[in-house]
């Protein structure tokens, strides 16, 4: 019996959530309209957070939590990929919050996302009312918890909150975390150049993405507000991605998705070589194998898997064959 990757390379509970690369935030009605447009035209190589923080109008929290449930229960939700952002968990809606997602639409939601946590009580308090409401409910079983680091006290229980079962993704949330640091840390490491380059951003990119891959999490990168400039925004992915250990990273403007999509995502040279490898390990039931004069075993092969599982994930077609044999299925 020949064994597919995932069976022969990928043990039980260690292979990370399969996300999209890409998670695009829009708060308003039409803004969230138009993201399902642009997911059902471009397919799901980028999921949509719905906002019920920053994107609820003050005095009509409860109504913008109804219509965030019903787009998520709509037609238009065509992928399943559509998750929702709720406020803090000391904000007077964030239980209203949870109970209208939660009960209208908790099993169509992909995730819920939790920002400002103060510290690792602050986010065991939230997964506790989410899953209440699920309970109650009977409906979101399953459904994943997203949280934002942005405050001291989460970045300093960093590890803790990525090994919170619920947990699948944590967020670097750059500009709450500057302005925690009462100007210590200046405007300039909030661009898409100085928050590569400030010491303290760096700190919290680098322990955020170590926790997650350590815990078997996501890590998701944060914002870029230069939304005109196309090649700030590809250079912060690129980076995000190759040097920081970034697999996922947020857009706030449309203009930002297809840029990190294609920063996120291998070249046709490593597909192609990551392919090769692949099924030639496969062809020698995954014992060691010489490939261009180097050599090869286990530990290569799950780079080379992950390489060829990120290239579907942005959408990259892979050759049928290849498909079949490695994926049991045609389909690319």
């Amino acid at each position: 019996m020949t064994l597919l990757p995932s069976q022969a390379l990928i043990d039980e509970g260690d292979a990370p959530a399969d996300l999209p690369v890409c998670d695009h935030y829009c708060g308003t009605e039409l803004r969230m309209r138009k993201a399902l447009a642009l997911q059902a035209e471009l397919g799901p190589v980028f999921d949509i957070t719905l906002d019920c923080e920053d994107g609820a109008p003050i005095g009509a929290e409860a109504e913008h939590a109804q219509l965030c449930a019903e787009l998520a229960l709509s037609s238009d939700n065509r992928f399943g990929r559509v998750g929702a952002r709720v406020h803090p968990v000391d904000h007077p809606s964030f239980a209203a919050d949870v109970d209208t997602l939660v009960g209208r639409a908790g099993d169509r939601l992909a995730y819920l996302m939790v920002p400002k946590p103060r510290h690792l009580a602050d986010l065991q308090h939230a997964i506790a009312q989410i899953e209440h409401a699920t309970r109650l409910h009977g409906r979101g079983a399953a459904l994943p918890v997203h949280a934002l680091v942005e405050t001291h006290g989460a970045l300093r229980d960093v590890q803790a909150l990525a090994a919170l079962p619920r947990v699948q993704s944590l967020s670097f949330g750059l500009m709450d975390f500057v302005s925690a640091h009462r100007g210590a840390i200046p405007q300039t490491a909030m661009g898409a150049q100085g928050q590569f380059e400030h010491p303290l951003v760096v700190r919290a990119k680098l322990e955020i993405s170590a926790a997650c891959h350590g815990a078997g999490k996501v890590p998701s990168h944060c914002v870029v507000t230069e939304f005109k400039d196309e090649a700030a925004i590809a250079n912060a992915a690129r980076r995000a991605a190759r040097e920081f250990g970034y697999t996922r990273m947020w857009s706030i403007h449309p203009a930002q998705i297809r840029p990190i999509v294609d920063a996120f995502a291998p070249s046709i040279a490593e597909v192609d070589e990551a392919i090769a490898i692949v099924l030639a390990a496969q062809a020698a039931h995954w014992a060691p194998i010489r490939h261009n004069d180097t050599l090869h075993d286990r530990a290569s092969y799950r780079y080379f898997w992950q390489v060829i599982q990120r290239a579907r994930r942005t959408g990259q077609p892979l050759p049928a064959e290849a498909a079949a044999a490695l994926f049991g299925t045609s389909a690319a």
